[in-house]
């Protein structure tokens, strides 16, 4: 495999694994699919979902830039993965945890670092669709994006008012009411229809408190 290049936005991949590129929209992996490799987010984003038998749409977790995904405790994928938007990944075959671990690049540590997050990240998931408010989540929401953001009070939502509903079990209605809500209590200002910033960290926190 060759090594994977360094991406615009700075994650640096280990040493192994091969690069691969989603343009937006498309599926990455199928729920059922046999789970040959974990992925790191190089560039764009990436969400896991499950569709009901309904036609219902469950988002369980959205992968950002330096995220990794993909773990699995059985032989197959529990949800489908999909580019939110043109994104770029690097593939590890999943038996490379134990084998890599005299690799440099530190894929061990990073593996676990990555596992430990998406645990945490789960449990604060699970936490959210607990919360009654549409306006907790939604804060939640936009705390979340600020905690990936490098820019801390400037957030752009890369994904769909519809994935943003299927994340926080909301409707889009509710989800489009709630970020008007917030805009009229000086929570958030539109700087332009995905970008947003947030004029009230410390109050939105606090909401979710």
């Amino acid at each position: 495999m060759q090594p994977a290049p360094q991406p615009r936005s700075g994650a640096a991949p280990p040493a192994i694994g091969a690069v691969r590129s989603f343009a937006a929209n498309q599926t990455i992996y199928f729920e059922g699919e046999l789970a040959a490799n974990f992925v790191l987010v190089l560039d764009g984003l990436v969400r896991s979902c499950s569709t009901f038998s309904d036609g219902r749409r469950f988002i369980g977790a959205f992968f950002a830039v330096g995220d990794m995904f993909g773990f699995e405790p059985l032989a197959t994928y529990q949800a489908s993965a999909e580019a939110v938007c043109q994104t770029s990944l690097v593939f590890y075959p999943a038996r490379d945890p134990i084998e890599a671990c005299g690799t440099p690049g530190g894929l061990p540590k990073q593996v676990l670092e990555s596992m430990m997050l998406c645990i945490g990240r789960s449990r604060d998931h699970a936490r959210l669709l607990g919360r009654f408010s549409a306006i907790e989540r939604l804060s939640a929401f936009l705390v979340e994006c600020s905690e990936r953001s490098k820019a801390r009070d400037f957030v752009t939502l890369e994904m769909t008012r519809q994935d943003i509903a299927d994340y926080l079990g909301l409707t889009v209605e509710t989800v489009s009411r709630g970020l008007a809500q917030l805009k009229r209590d000086g929570m958030v200002q539109f700087v332009s229809a995905r970008q947003l910033k947030l004029l009230d960290l410390p109050t939105l926190r606090a909401i979710n408190l």
